[in-house]
């Protein structure tokens, strides 16, 4: 048995949708569909946020691959880590991203990284699928292994955005007939400003589900961007 739920729950997952799909569809179902727009709009606010040639970044729960395809595309010269708890997932990501780009195997609530290491760590639609005090322990680690003044930026889903509310309604509609393939929750920005506080970071900005970064298409869900 697994240490996590998150991971048996994206095990199964993953290996249910390619049971039944061909592989490059099953891989872009894993992360939610839309994988080339999905990876252009991360890749968007990541460069919006301040990533440039030369910098290192920390990609958490990198799924199969879509900001590394996309950063890959963009012509920016960074030193790319990825981590993600299904192989297969990572697998995939290694064949859709430059060959110098690193791809690892993590089950733990840690970051396998070096003390102050990387200038920015991105978690597109990971803590969506964690429980509260499995963020915090990710986000205790982020802040040892993101250099002084780098940052960290996350997804997130609320209560406070209306549009988020359809998420929690086809949830608790999966949970009644006991069908959801995995765990959705919602983080309030008081809880985050709180756990900042506690961790040592700097909440710099929000941005909501709906707000377009660099004119991009909106991400749908909220972006936190802390600083160290």
């Amino acid at each position: 048995m697994a240490k996590f739920h998150f991971v048996e729950d994206y095990e199964k997952l993953v290996s249910d949708l390619l049971s039944m799909h061909p592989i490059d569809r099953a891989m872009e179902l894993a992360v939610g569909g839309h994988y080339q727009a999905m990876g252009q709009i991360q890749c968007n606010i990541v460069t919006h946020v301040g990533l440039k040639s030369g910098m290192t970044i920390f990609d958490l729960g990198c799924g199969s691959g879509r900001l590394a395809h996309a950063l890959g595309k963009s012509g920016l010269l960074v030193d790319y880590i990825g981590t993600d708890i299904v192989q297969s997932l990572l697998d995939y990501a290694q064949t859709k991203a430059p060959r110098n780009y690193r791809f690892l195997l993590n089950h733990s609530l840690t970051v396998p990284l070096p003390d102050a290491s990387v200038d920015m760590a991105s978690a597109f639609s990971v803590f969506t699928h964690l429980l509260h005090h499995e963020t915090y322990l990710y986000l205790e680690d982020l802040h040892r292994v993101v250099k002084p003044g780098g940052r960290v930026i996350f997804s997130f889903l609320e209560f406070f955005e209306p549009n988020h509310w359809e998420m929690f309604r086809k949830t608790v509609d999966d949970q009644r007939v006991k069908s959801s393939p995995v765990l959705n929750t919602f983080i309030e920005r008081n809880a985050i400003e709180v756990w900042c506080g506690k961790l040592g970071f700097e909440v710099e900005t929000f941005y909501w589900g709906l707000h377009r970064i660099n004119d991009s298409d909106p991400l749908g869900q909220a972006v936190a961007v802390l600083k160290r």
